[in-house]
């Protein structure tokens, strides 16, 4: 049994590993690399690594692999209410020919999983805002962080806003109440951080630019910018320094989120970006419980320039 599948431009210089668990369904890495090895997925007929970035009409031939479980962990649609679809676009910043800029709520995922669960793609594919095309998601924000999030309306505006966030030309800032004081005011977070892919160890370099806003011996509010694009980045770094984010349930210290509000603390405050020399900047408004975090711990913060 043979399977082809021809990349369209969405999907342009992305890893093929990635794309056979975005495709195809959620295949370990260990089993990717046998069908690989053993020529059971081949690019344009040919064997190539699990790292090998693919091109815009490349054809992906899988032979002779048994579906049947891998399919069962496909991605489920939501199928949002009319009133979930006119909710999230009152939360729209920018709205305009290429793609859509929205203030996103902490606790929505940006894309479905394996569970029916409710994601901004099939929302807003369900928008009239969408209508004729569909949303292109083009960067990721954790389910539990709100703020700044956009997607495309088409498969060039995707690609080129895919392109920018991966060369590292979008400048992100992000806001986090974290527990304790840090005595820094500022300075560069570089670290190695790891995570796992099944049972593979894998290291990466993680840079974060940090200015401390206010501080006490309770609490810090702090403004972050990214330069690299980790998974859990800001969160991780945060907790290794022994001052983790408030209401962070996975990098937490014991007991440290009792009796706060459950919300992470982690705000996606502003995104800038060029195209074709004209700027876009875009920011969030802070959600009202970060709001309140901030009076109770007794924090100042004053909109950033």
């Amino acid at each position: 049994m043979k399977k082809s599948y021809i990349v369209d431009s969405t999907c342009n210089d992305m890893r093929l590993d990635r794309w056979l668990r975005f495709k195809i369904g959620k295949i370990p890495q260990g089993l990717v690399e046998k069908y690989l090895r053993t020529g059971k997925i081949k690019l344009n007929r040919k064997k190539v690594k699990s790292s090998y970035k693919i091109k815009t009409k490349d054809e992906i031939n899988i032979f002779n692999i048994e579906f049947r479980e891998i399919i069962q962990q496909k991605k489920i649609k939501f199928l949002p209410s009319k009133e979930i679809v006119k909710s999230n676009e009152d939360q729209i910043i920018d709205n305009n020919d290429n793609f859509v800029v929205i203030n996103k709520a902490s606790g929505i995922s940006v894309q479905g999983g394996t569970k029916s669960k409710k994601n901004l793609v099939d929302i807003f594919a369900k928008s009239e805002i969408f209508q004729g095309t569909k949303p292109y998601s083009v960067h990721r924000l954790d389910k539990d962080t709100s703020g700044v999030f956009i997607m495309a309306k088409n498969r060039e505006s995707a690609q080129l806003l895919t392109s920018l966030f991966r060369l590292r030309k979008v400048h992100k800032t992000y806001l986090a109440i974290c527990q304790g004081e840090i005595n820094k005011k500022s300075g560069v977070w570089d670290d190695d951080l790891i995570r796992y892919d099944g049972d593979k160890k894998i290291i990466e370099k993680a840079k974060t630019i940090f200015t401390v806003i206010d501080k006490n011996s309770e609490a810090s509010l702090l403004e972050l910018k990214p330069i690299t694009g980790r998974k859990h980045q800001l969160r991780k770094q945060l907790y290794a320094i022994g001052n983790p984010i408030f209401g962070d349930t996975k990098y937490k210290l014991s007991n440290s989120n009792k009796g706060v509000n459950k919300n992470l603390m982690l705000h996606s405050y502003q995104i800038k970006f060029k195209i074709n020399d004209i700027k876009h900047t875009y920011s969030a408004l802070l959600p009202d419980y970060f709001k309140k975090l901030l009076k109770s711990k007794r924090l100042r913060f004053s909109n950033l320039k």
